[in-house]
């Protein structure tokens, strides 16, 4: 038994390190680009000249689609659509608001889909997969640094981290783009700590945890320390970026030893008795959280109001029913609306990823649903690796790979629907959030690469570089889900819990985030890394700023965090973003020698 379990955990490493390395394999072929390219570019090859695309707007309006189709610096590596192409080839020149409205509106509907993937599939699979593998429950509701599971601060943290660290591959996978997973990651750092973590002290004042408070915030200050030091170095190489996973298996490790020590000292507090800021939460506090904090009960929705025996296809068809109908009646306006944007992508989803949920009794299953997945979640697979290139690859040139993937599928589905029941699940039922986990991954991937492309589309067409798109656009859209989980913590008297979250959780996205963006694109063992001007250094010093106030202020206070400590943070993130967008229109620039 053990080595069953042991095999499952070899094989769910596997598969996310070539989850990873799928998304950034495009890169492996670029060897051209001015934020990150190969140290030793190979001899011999004819290199066509790249002009930077944003001088596009300044040709005359008859030019600018041949320069688009042209120019290696405006084409893009991955995704499904060209919008560089489609604004100065597709639309006339007259309409270019026009088109700009519906790719913001089409960014702002991908972030939509980013969150609902991350945390109605993405998430649910991550705790069904630590279930199945015999790991803590924590995993289900527990908060980075606030357990002494590793799988808190490695599972949940890669579920919560998703979207970051996925838009860091993909901005990375391509050397046009790099500067937009630099302004994100750092983009990001600053708001969680400034915004996230002032409105946290605002709407509620609390005292804060001083152990854990300053175990997370030096290690962060190590992380930003040594990718300040990257920057001014100019290279990357693979002991670096290894560097940073060394760096992440230490604070996980860190973790666990000061909870370890925590509970020790609690269990031999039998001579003192005085009161004690509380690292972690007990069990019976956890289980409130849980049930507060828990943003979507993905079983609520499907759970039948009479319960009787139901056909195939009334089975299938509640299963695919993304609205609760009492709900709906319940809740508000802004509710209401929000969801309806959201049913197109839960019905998509419904269809293509499967949930498998331990804790009910029938682990949702649903047998005509998961049956369909059978066929479809393996197709949806071909079909979003590297934008559908595997998926169309005639085999022997005759026969594409989908269609074999269909075939295979349907025999498979066909298989288990006769050999199943609708009330019983399987014995290998729990296959199917391996199976669900990879392909709401894929869909976040997919998302992840349209958002960096459509952003680079913008900054193009704006003239703006991609470090301030990626520190404000891109880092708004993958950290507001976060913020508003942490804001719901606070007001419902938990504001230590978030505000240790807005810490630890971001620890993940930069440590392990740059490291599997500069392990798998580093070439191979080797490469320069250029910063985008001056504004990359204003980024990473804001962020180290930003650490050093709260590492000095909150001491100062007691760790009794007031509401005037979070206002100073909001006015500090208002300074910063004011100093990046002067910089970045060359307002504040460095004095030429």
């Amino acid at each position: 038994m053990a080595s069953r379990w042991l095999d499952l955990r070899w094989a769910l490493s596997v598969l996310c390190v070539l989850l990873m390395a799928e998304t950034v394999s495009g890169a492996r072929d670029s060897s051209t680009g001015a934020h990150i390219s190969p140290q030793f570019p190979a001899s011999g090859v004819n290199q066509t000249p790249v002009v930077d695309c944003r001088k596009v707007c300044g040709l005359n309006v008859s030019d600018r689609c041949d320069f688009i189709r042209t120019n290696p610096d405006c084409h893009s590596d991955g995704g499904y659509l060209d919008y560089l192409e489609g604004i100065f080839c597709h639309f006339p020149p007259n309409l270019l608001p026009l088109a700009v409205t519906l790719y913001v509106s089409w960014l702002l509907y991908l972030f939509l889909i980013l969150g609902v993937t991350a945390a109605k599939f993405f998430c649910p699979n991550l705790s069904a997969i630590s279930t199945t593998l015999k790991l803590s429950h924590n995993v289900l509701r527990s908060w980075p640094a606030l357990t002494c599971s590793p799988h808190g601060v490695t599972f949940l943290a890669f579920g919560n981290g998703a979207p970051d660290i996925f838009s860091a591959l993909v901005a990375f996978s391509d050397p046009h783009t790099a500067g937009l997973a630099l302004g994100a990651l750092f983009g990001a750092g600053v708001l969680v700590t400034t915004v996230v973590a002032g409105g946290i002290t605002i709407l509620h004042p609390f005292m804060a945890a001083s152990r854990p408070f300053f175990r997370d915030i030096i290690f962060y200050m190590v992380a930003v320390f040594l990718t300040f030091i990257m920057l001014f170095r100019g290279r990357v190489t693979m002991a670096w970026a290894l560097g940073y996973l060394g760096l992440y298996v230490f604070y996980v490790v860190t973790v666990i030893l000061c909870t370890w020590i925590y509970r020790w000292q609690r269990r031999g507090s039998l001579v003192y008795s005085m009161p004690v800021t509380p690292e972690i939460l007990s069990d019976s506090e956890e289980d409130r959280v849980s049930s507060n904090s828990n943003s979507y009960d993905y079983g609520d929705e499907y759970r039948p109001l009479f319960f009787y025996q139901e056909t195939t296809a009334q089975i299938l068809a509640r299963a695919l029913n993304p609205l609760d109908y009492m709900k709906w009646r319940r809740k508000s306006a802004y509710w209401k609306a929000l969801k309806v944007f959201k049913l197109p992508v839960e019905f998509l989803l419904l269809l293509t990823v499967p949930v498998v949920d331990p804790d009910k009794d029938d682990r949702n299953w649903k047998r005509p649903l998961n049956c369909l997945h059978l066929v479809i979640s393996p197709l949806v697979v071909v079909l979003t690796l590297q934008s559908g290139t595997y998926g169309v690859y005639e085999i022997g040139g005759l026969v594409p790979v989908w269609v074999v993937v269909v075939i295979a599928g349907t025999a498979l589905a066909s298989v288990t629907f006769f050999a199943t029941s609708d009330s019983q699940p399987p014995r290998l039922h729990w296959l199917f959030a391996f199976l669900g986990f990879l392909t709401s991954a894929l869909w976040i991937n997919a998302a992840a690469t349209e958002v960096v492309n459509i952003l680079r589309s913008l900054g193009v067409v704006f003239r703006l570089s991609n470090t301030v798109l990626g520190l404000t656009l891109l880092a708004w859209g993958n950290s507001i889900g976060d913020a508003f989980s942490d804001f719901t913590l606070a007001r419902q008297g938990y504001p230590r819990m978030a505000f240790s979250a807005c810490f630890g959780g971001i620890i993940f996205s930069i440590l392990c985030g740059l490291f599997l963006a500069l392990a798998l694109v580093s070439q191979p063992w080797v490469g320069s890394l250029e910063p985008d001007g001056l504004l990359v250094w204003v980024l990473a010093g804001a962020l180290g700023l930003s650490l050093v106030f709260s590492l000095v202020s909150v001491p100062l206070q007691c760790f009794q965090l007031s509401r005037v400590y979070g206002i100073c943070l909001l006015l500090f993130y208002l300074n910063f973003l004011v100093v990046a967008l002067l910089t970045e229109f060359g307002v504040i620039r460095l004095k030429s020698t």
